[in-house]
């Protein structure tokens, strides 16, 4: 199994493992690879589930980025696992400053005004947040519901963000695709000729065990074959 561990991670590990793996970025990094480059099917197909899981997981879809994987790695006839495994292309470490540049650039693309400081992004969530808080009550209460902070939300933050993010998404998922398909198929070729070399090997001693068997078969049925001449 590719996500199958020996010993399950519980709750404050799992927690600690996303925002700083054990063993390192470098670590983890070499591991989702590992894995990527073991996935049994065609290079290409495990590409295009790389690409598919690494535009994903650049685009703002809190939550919902494993299914966003899975839809898109459908759609383009990817590999899923693969996809999958490309979300894990950002973490909680780098993604503040991917989203930083990505705002940018989307305020840039649509002529946003906003200015893009922490206290403005600060205060776009809040006033979110508090729209949201004050629009579950008023299901329950008679108060009026106020859309006027998740509009501005979605103006100002969200939708800047995602299409800053698109581009620069697209360009790095394309370099990981190419990449991708020389880097399996070599796995794959070594780990064909490694499979041809053990089974060379089985024959071999197959044949060697098969060999020494019918000589003791053959002495059991004739013992005195093996005894030299008699003296007269």
């Amino acid at each position: 199994m590719v996500f199958k561990r020996r010993e399950p991670l519980g709750w404050l590990e799992w927690m600690r493992e996303m925002v700083y793996p054990k063993g390192g970025f470098r670590r983890a990094t070499r591991y989702v690879i590992h894995r990527m480059s073991r996935l049994p099917d065609e290079p290409h197909r495990i590409a295009r589930g790389i690409f598919a899981g690494f535009l994903v997981g650049f685009l703002p879809l809190p939550g919902l980025q494993f299914v966003a994987a899975w839809a898109a790695a459908r759609l383009m006839r990817g590999n899923v696992l693969a996809a999958l495994l490309g979300t894990f292309n950002t973490n909680p470490l780098t993604t503040p400053f991917f989203a930083v540049f990505a705002m940018t650039l989307g305020h840039w693309l649509m002529g946003v005004e906003m200015p893009l400081s922490a206290e403005g992004i600060g205060n776009a969530f809040a006033h979110a947040g508090s729209d949201l808080w004050r629009n579950f009550m008023a299901i329950f209460t008679p108060e009026t519901m106020h859309w006027g902070g998740l509009i501005r939300f979605w103006h100002d933050i969200y939708v800047p963000y995602f299409i800053g993010a698109l581009l620069p998404g697209i360009i790095l998922s394309l370099a990981a695709y190419y990449i991708t398909i020389p880097i399996v198929k070599a796995y794959q070729k070594a780990r064909a000729a490694k499979a041809d070399e053990r089974r060379e090997r089985r024959g071999k001693l197959r044949a060697t065990i098969a060999e020494a068997a019918a000589r003791r078969k053959q002495r059991s049925e004739h013992p005195g074959d093996d005894e030299g001449p008699v003296a007269p």
